[in-house]
This record gives C-alpha cells, sequence and structure tokens, in this order.
C-alpha cells in the first residue's frame, strides 16, 4: 500500500510529473528508433549470424545487450549512447591533462559549453569510426545486399545521424527529464531485453535445453547479485562532525552535532558505465581486424564474455574509472574549507590539512572497497556463463550493475522530491 501511495503521490506534483512523463516520452521515441532498420543490410543472415554460438557471435551479443537488440537488427540507433559516452571520458581525462583544457573548465559555465561542444565534436569523430568498422565488418561476412562505396556512405551517414540524436535525446533528459540521460538511455536498451530474455528461458525450457532446476538456480543466483548490488550500495560510513558555538547577532547558539555520510560507492554507476564504453572501443577494433585478417580470427576469444582478458580488463577499468570519478566529484581540500568556514569540525582531528588528509584517507579506503565490490559483481554473472554454457541468454554484470545503480539513484531523486513537497506544505500550514 505504501508503494501505492507513492507513486499517486508521484503524479501530484506537477513538476515531479513533467519531468517523468517528459522522461517517459523521450524513451519512447529513442524505442522507437532501435526498431527502424538501417537499408541495405540483410537483417535475416543478420540475425542467423547473432544466434550462432561463435565467439564473434558472443562478441556482438555483448554490444547487442546494450543496445537493447539493435544490434541484431542493424538500425538506426545501433550505436546508442556509447560513442558520447566515450567521448565525454576522453574529454574529462585530457581535461585533467591539458592546461588549456583545464583552464576552460574553470571559466565557468561559458568555458563548460565550449567544453562540451568539444566533446560533441568527439562524439561525431568516434561515431564514424564505429559506424565505418561496422560497415566494413557486415561486408566481409557477406551480410550486405549490395557492396560498395554507396553502400558504406548511405551506412555510416544513417548511423552516425542515429547516434548524435540519441546524444541530443540524452542531453534532454538531462536538463528537463528526471535522472542522468545517458544513464537512462543504456537503462531503457538494457531492459527492453527482459521479456525477450524470460521468453527464451521459457522455450529452452520446454524444449529441454535446460532443466526447471537450472532455470530457479539462474534465477535465484541473479537475484542474488541484485541483493548484493543494493545492500552495498545503501551501506555508507559516517563521520561525525561537531559544530562549535556561535554568535550570530545578540543571540548565542550552542554547538550542534552532525555527520557527513560518505557511500561505499560514492560515485553511483558512473564508472561501470565508462568501463562497458572504454571496452567497446578495443572489441570493435579486435572484432574489424579478426573479421579481415584470418590470422586473427582467434584473438575475439580471449575477450569474449568468458574470456580471461575480458573479464580482467573490466574489472581493471572499473577499478581506475572509480578512483578517477571519485577524484572528479570529491575535494578533500574543497571540503576541509567548506567545514572550516562553517565552524565544523570532526573530534580528534584538527580543522584545516588534517582534516584535509583525513578525507583523503577515508576517500581512499572506501574508494578501494567500492571498487572492488564492483569489479567481483561485474565479472560474477559472467562466470555463470562458464557454469551453464546452454543458459539460454546473457546478461552481464556490468548490464545488471547499471540496471541496479540506475534504478536506486532515480527512486532516490523522485523520492527527494516528494520529500520537499511534503516540507514545503508543512510550512505552508504552520504558516496560517
Amino acid at each position: 500500500m505504501i508503494v501505492v501511495k507513492s507513486f499517486k503521490n508521484m503524479f501530484n506534483i506537477p513538476e515531479l510529473k513533467n519531468k517523468i512523463l517528459f522522461t517517459l516520452g523521450v524513451l519512447i521515441v529513442y524505442r522507437l528508433g532501435t526498431i527502424i532498420p538501417i537499408v541495405g543490410v540483410n537483417v535475416k543472415l543478420l540475425s542467423d549470424f547473432m544466434k550462432q554460438a561463435s565467439v564473434l557471435g558472443s562478441f556482438f551479443k555483448y554490444l547487442d545487450t546494450f543496445s537493447g537488440s539493435s544490434f541484431d537488427r542493424c538500425t538506426l540507433f545501433s550505436l546508442g549512447i556509447s560513442p558520447n559516452i566515450t567521448a565525454s571520458i576522453m574529454m574529462q581525462l585530457l581535461g585533467m591533462s591539458i592546461p588549456s583544457l583545464e583552464r576552460l573548465l574553470k571559466e565557468g559555465e561559458f568555458g563548460r559549453k565550449i567544453f562540451n561542444q568539444y566533446t560533441r565534436y568527439l562524439t561525431l569523430g568516434l561515431s564514424i569510426l564505429y559506424s565505418t568498422s561496422y560497415a566494413i565488418f557486415l561486408e566481409n561476412q557477406g551480410l550486405v545486399l549490395d557492396p560498395g562505396w554507396g553502400f558504406r556512405i548511405l551506412f555510416i551517414m544513417s548511423m552516425v545521424a542515429g547516434s548524435m540524436f540519441v546524444m541530443w535525446l540524452g542531453e534532454q533528459i538531462s536538463i528537463y527529464g528526471i535522472g542522468n540521460g545517458a544513464s537512462m538511455i543504456i537503462f531503457a536498451g538494457i531492459v527492453a531485453r527482459f521479456p525477450i530474455d524470460v521468453m527464451k528461458t521459457i522455450v529452452a525450457i520446454d524444449l529441454g535445453r535446460i532443466g526447471i532446476f537450472t532455470a530457479l538456480f539462474i534465477l535465484v543466483f541473479f537475484l542474488a547479485v541484485i541483493a548484493c548490488i543494493v545492500f552495498l550500495e545503501k551501506g555508507e560510513r559516517k563521520i561525525p562532525v561537531q559544530y562549535a558555538r556561535r554568535m550570530v547577532g545578540n543571540r548565542m547558539y550552542a554547538g550542534q552535532s552532525s555527520y557527513i555520510p560518505f557511500k561505499i560507492n560514492a560515485v553511483g554507476v558512473m564508472p561501470v558505465i565508462f568501463a562497458s564504453s572504454m571496452l567497446q572501443i578495443p572489441m570493435y577494433i579486435i572484432g574489424m581486424l579478426s573479421s579481415k585478417f584470418p590470422a586473427l580470427k582467434a584473438l575475439p576469444e580471449y575477450f569474449s564474455p568468458t574470456g580471461i582478458m575480458y573479464n580482467a580488463t573490466t574489472f581493471i577499468l572499473i577499478m581506475f574509472f572509480t578512483f578517477f570519478y571519485t577524484a572528479l566529484i570529491f575535494d578533500p581540500k574543497e571540503l576541509a574549507q567548506n567545514m572550516k568556514k562553517g565552524g565544523g569540525f570532526i573530534p580528534g582531528v584538527r580543522p584545516g590539512s588534517r582534516t584535509e588528509q583525513f578525507f583523503d584517507y577515508i576517500l581512499t579506503r572506501l574508494g578501494l572497497l567500492g571498487a572492488v565490490y564492483l569489479g567481483i559483481l561485474s565479472i560474477l554473472p559472467n562466470l555463470l556463463l562458464v557454469m551453464i554454457p546452454t543458459m539460454p541468454f546473457y546478461l552481464g554484470g556490468t548490464a545488471l550493475l547499471i540496471v541496479v545503480g540506475v534504478a536506486l539513484e532515480t527512486s532516490s531523486q523522485v523520492e527527494s522530491y516528494l520529500v520537499e513537497h511534503r516540507y514545503e506544505r508543512f510550512l505552508s500550514t504552520k504558516g496560517r
């Protein structure tokens, strides 16, 4: 009953209702784009190729997971939001290493607009690179109706236009909707596969490919992983803060006690999204090279979801981006200075540089714990493919982390709107 009441309350707040409806509308437009096929591709042969149990088939199944099955049908939005996310990662890394870009980020709103424009240009370049490699791969595999430069130009223009439009849709969600636009689009693509995966499992049970107990084990396994994600996402370390007595006007205010909550995973699901996007670059290159050079056909085996290199690289990338994104969001020096200005201090820790060192100590150790937890849970579902080779669907750990993480972040934003609305109504009642 509480859940139903909260659901109704969401639509009683005009601002929240408009944001939710706008986000749903944009996601519907995105899903419509994932069913528009690109001209010139033999979709039937491509679908048969995707169903093969080959290494390249597994590689494209991985890409298909994040595009909501649009890779399977080679649709207009096959690239999705991945080029934009990869471009954002590259620009943030360059912004920390190139002085001119670093100064641009410090110029306020004007500098950030120019920086975002550079990111869009880089997104365009990556989209051209991805679509070109995909076109060459399709031609080499004989999946094109009329190979040649006419097909390549039309194919590249279609995919690049779709990728840039998806980037624009993500920006609109971030501005006018609820949640992070890029995260919501990836979330929608992954969740759209769930009904298909359920049907595949039911069919596999009917055909005797997997037993009913095996299917129940898969269900319990994923539920256990989801429970671990939710439990660890809610975990936090509370740092006690004491505020000294202050004189405001002619009144003396007594000191107060509070705390600063540091979550185990302070940066949410973004490291997982960054890692999955960055991993697509070598996988694209490997897929293109292996299709062009027969001597390299065994190379994608190491970067399949069950391969050692894939899982090791995923773990390392998530570890790296967890620390990288934590450094972008949290500045121990700024936290210490703001606390000192507000008259607060941590019991047993001197204000100033000592507090800064303490914050750095806490963020480093919590970041390590969060990075290890994200890395382990991201590769754990991939091990299920090794245990059950006949599993009828593929749902990687990174996809599962993204789905649960985005759902938790979005629910937190909705909850904050509900709390704010009740608080404002309480104040207006008291004022009367």
